[in-house]
């Protein structure tokens, strides 16, 4: 798999918003996304960081990846 590529929260935030899901609310400096999927509701938390730690990055990309069908290659793509 590509090296990850160096994400804020807002990045993540907009690319999560782009694949279909809404921010239901924040709460300090966290953000709290959902989406229905054909798996069913996807609820996801994106720490609304200048910098997201890699391994934070590499665990939501995947979750998202699970949740929506895309591959992780495509979603790292995107983030760019």
């Amino acid at each position: 798999m590509p090296k990850l590529p160096q994400a804020s929260g807002g990045d993540l935030v907009k690319l999560l918003q782009s694949l279909g899901y809404k921010v239901v609310r924040q709460r300090g400096s966290h953000i709290r996304l959902k989406k229905i999927t054909a798996l069913g509701e996807h609820a996801i938390t994106i720490p609304a960081h200048k910098v997201i730690a890699k391994g934070t990055l590499s665990d939501i990309i995947g979750r998202v990846s699970l949740w929506n069908n895309i591959p992780k290659e495509e979603l790292n793509r995107r983030l760019r």
